[in-house]
C-alpha cells in the first residue's frame, strides 16, 4: 500500500510539471493603435498596444523605419512615441513583446505616410529687404507665418517686373520662420540675379508656385520712362514689417537677415502699405 501511495503522489506532481509547462507560451498582440490616424509634420504619433497572456510582459518595444524604442506601461497595454517625421515619409512600424517565459512576439507591420494640407500661399510673406550693405550682403528675406513648413519649390520673386530668383526643391520656410535670399547679382549661388539700391524706388514681388501674386515690396514709382529706378532717399538700414510677416514696413536700423525683425522702427512715406 505504501508503495501504491509513494506513485500516486509522484504522478501527481508530475502532473502538476506538465500543467505548469503547459500554461507557458507566448504572450498575444491583440491591438496596435496609433494616433493621430492622419499623422503631419508637426507632431508626434503615439503608438498603443494590448496584450494578453498568461505570462507577464518583460519588456514592449517599438521598431520604426530601422529604429527601436522602449515601450512604457504594465500589464495589458503599453505606449511610446514616433516622432515628427517631414512631409511626404513613409513610416514602418512593428510591435515586439517579451514575455517571463522566454517567448517574444512581434506584431503585423504597420505603415503610414506623413502629410501635411495644402500649402496656404497667404501665409508666406516678404518681412525684411536690405539693399544699402555690398552686393553679396543685401537681401531679401521671407517668413513663413502658418503652422507647417512651406517648400519654396517653384516660387518665383520679380524685381522691377523681371524674374530674379527661382526656388529650387530642399528650400523650405519652417513654420514661423525665416528664409533669407542673400546675394545680388549673382554674388552668392543662391542669391538673386538683379541689382537692389536702398535709395532707388523699386517694386519687388512674392508669387506661388502657379503665379499667383502673394505678396510686394514697393518703394516709390516708375519714372516717366515706365522704368524703376528713380532716386530717392538713402536708407542706411533695412525696411522690415513689425509685426513680423503682418506688420507695417518700417525703416529699421537693426540688420536680422534669417532671424527676428527689429521691434522699433520709422515710417517710411516711400513705401507702399
Amino acid at each position: 500500500m505504501k508503495k501504491i501511495l509513494l506513485i500516486s503522489a509522484a504522478l501527481l506532481a508530475l502532473a502538476g510539471c506538465v500543467k505548469d509547462e503547459m500554461y507557458k507560451g507566448p504572450s498575444n498582440i491583440d491591438k496596435v493603435a496609433f494616433s493621430p490616424e492622419a499623422p503631419t509634420s508637426i507632431a508626434p504619433v503615439s503608438v498603443t498596444a494590448t496584450v494578453s497572456g498568461l505570462q507577464a510582459v518583460t519588456s514592449a518595444t517599438l521598431n520604426y523605419n530601422g529604429n527601436s524604442v522602449p515601450m512604457s506601461g504594465s500589464g495589458s497595454q503599453f505606449t511610446a512615441t514616433i516622432p515628427a517625421m517631414a512631409d511626404g515619409t513613409e513610416v514602418s512600424f512593428t510591435v515586439t513583446v517579451d514575455n517571463e517565459a522566454g517567448f517574444k512576439t512581434t506584431s503585423d507591420k504597420f505603415t503610414y505616410k506623413v502629410g501635411d494640407p495644402a500649402t496656404d500661399w497667404t501665409k508666406l510673406k516678404f518681412n525684411e529687404v536690405y539693399g544699402a550693405g555690398a552686393d553679396e550682403e543685401k537681401f531679401f528675406e521671407l517668413y513663413n507665418a502658418s503652422d507647417f513648413p512651406i517648400k519654396l519649390t517653384g516660387v518665383t520673386i520679380n524685381k522691377d517686373e523681371e524674374l530674379t530668383w527661382t526656388g529650387i526643391d530642399g528650400e523650405v520656410v519652417p513654420s514661423k520662420g525665416f528664409f533669407a535670399i542673400v546675394g545680388a547679382k549673382g554674388t552668392t549661388p543662391r542669391g538673386f540675379k538683379s541689382g537692389f539700391s536702398s535709395k532707388k524706388s523699386v517694386l519687388i514681388e512674392l508669387f506661388d508656385p502657379k503665379g499667383n501674386k502673394i505678396d510686394y515690396f514697393q518703394r516709390g514709382e516708375k519714372m516717366d520712362s515706365g522704368e524703376w529706378g528713380a532716386s530717392l532717399s538713402n536708407n542706411k538700414g533695412s525696411w522690415s514689417r513689425i509685426p513680423e510677416g503682418t506688420g507695417k514696413w518700417m525703416q529699421t536700423e537693426k540688420i536680422t537677415v534669417g532671424a527676428a525683425n527689429s521691434t522699433d522702427g520709422k515710417e517710411d512715406p516711400d513705401v507702399k502699405q
